[in-house]
C-alpha cells in the first residue's frame, strides 16, 4: 500500500447503518477472511482507534476515466440516462453512415 492520507468519515461512508457480521480472527499472516457478499477490489481505511473500513471499488479503463474526471460531461451523461429512464428520449435514426468517418486524434 502507498502512503496513507487523512480522509473525512463523511467523504467515505455513504450510509451510516452497518450490519454486524460477527467476529473474525486474523490468521498467522494477519489476513481476515470475509464472509457473505464480497467484491474484488476495496479501498482500505483505518482510523486511529484501529477500526478498518473496506469500501468496494471498481476499475475503470483508462480510456474511459476522462468522463469521471470531467464533471460537466458526466452530468450530461447522467442527465441523458435519467431522461431516457423517464421516457423523454427520442430516436434520432441510424448513425451507421458515420461509422467509417476518420476522426482526428
Amino acid at each position: 500500500m502507498g502512503m496513507a492520507k487523512k480522509t473525512k468519515y463523511s467523504d467515505v461512508v455513504r450510509e451510516g447503518d452497518f450490519l454486524d457480521y460477527g467476529a473474525v480472527k486474523a490468521d498467522a499472516k494477519h489476513r481476515v477472511v470475509l464472509k457473505g457478499p464480497v467484491h474484488e477490489l476495496y479501498r482500505v481505511y483505518r482510523n486511529e482507534a484501529g477500526q478498518i473500513l473496506l469500501d468496494p471499488q471498481v476499475m475503470i479503463p483508462a480510456n474511459e476515466a476522462w468522463l469521471f474526471k470531467n464533471k460537466k460531461a458526466l452530468a450530461s451523461v447522467r442527465r441523458g440516462l435519467q431522461q431516457m429512464a423517464e421516457g423523454k428520449g427520442r430516436c434520432l435514426g441510424s448513425h451507421a453512415k458515420y461509422a467509417d468517418i476518420k476522426l482526428d486524434d
